[in-house]
């Protein structure tokens, strides 16, 4: 028995579930409404006190964070496998997923908040913010970093300067293969298509125009059968029609 708690707009949810629908593994689901706070509620952080989704509960038992548990369904249901057998292969595809948590998953996070969000968070009363932040186990201090005017630019900087390395490594790795990991369609390139979908939803797709070979990935990884799996209704922003191109990064 699989059941994942996840969200339907968290990008970890959304690789998790590109994960399991490549694998045609079958699932239960638990929603967890990410502005109503069920993520922080007694019962979920039982099962996860990180406070984040997605969280696998399989046979009892919880496994938390989205690269683990990607991992943990590889070790436990082998068949259709998403990672290379051979050892060197597995150490480069590792040392993607490891750069692609440690880099534009963690800048994603900043213009996700400072346009969509983060919001309605800007103008509350600072002790109100505190408090807020004090409830999230590991994402108080970029709560507190949000300020009247969202995150500052210095924050902004750094997030493009992150994501535009990610894209320049992004299209010289498919220059030698189809996928990131070369021939193989792996953990990798489902762990970096939440990152690349986030990115368009909130405008930025012309970032990547002069990028044929990442524009090409992700035309083939967006018409994979599991794609609508992984991203249903619901899981895509949708930007007020007047947003236009958003100010910020790359400007």
């Amino acid at each position: 028995m699989l059941t994942l708690y996840h969200a339907l707009i968290s990008t970890c949810s959304q690789r998790v579930r590109m994960a399991l629908a490549e694998k045609g593994l079958v699932w239960t689901e638990h929603r967890i409404s990410l502005p109503d706070n069920e993520h922080l509620t007694p019962e979920y952080l039982a099962i996860n006190p990180n406070g984040l989704v997605p969280s696998l509960v399989h046979n009892g038992q919880a496994i938390h964070d989205s690269s683990v548990i990607m991992e943990y369904l590889e070790d436990v249901f082998p068949a259709q496998a998403l990672r290379p057998a051979d050892p060197v292969r597995l150490a480069r595809m590792r040392a993607w997923t490891h750069y692609i948590d440690e880099v534009p998953s963690a800048a994603t996070r900043i213009p996700s908040f400072h346009y969509v969000f983060g919001k309605g968070l800007r103008h509350l009363p600072r002790p109100v913010l505190e408090d807020l932040a004090a409830q999230r186990p590991l994402r108080k201090h970029m709560y507190l970093r949000i300020g009247p005017e969202g995150f500052s630019a210095q924050d902004l900087a750094q997030a493009w300067e992150q994501l535009e390395q990610s894209f320049q490594r992004m299209e010289a790795a498919l220059a030698h293969g189809p996928w990131l990991n070369g021939e193989d369609f792996s953990l990798a390139d489902i762990s970096m298509l939440p990152v690349i979908v986030r990115m368009e939803d909130l405008g930025y797709a012309p970032l990547w125009s002069d990028r044929p070979r990442l524009a090409d990935w992700y035309a083939r990884i967006t018409a994979r059968p599991a794609f609508e799996a992984a991203f249903p209704p619901g899981s895509r922003l949708t930007l007020p029609p007047d947003t236009g191109v958003l100010p910020g990064l790359g400007q």
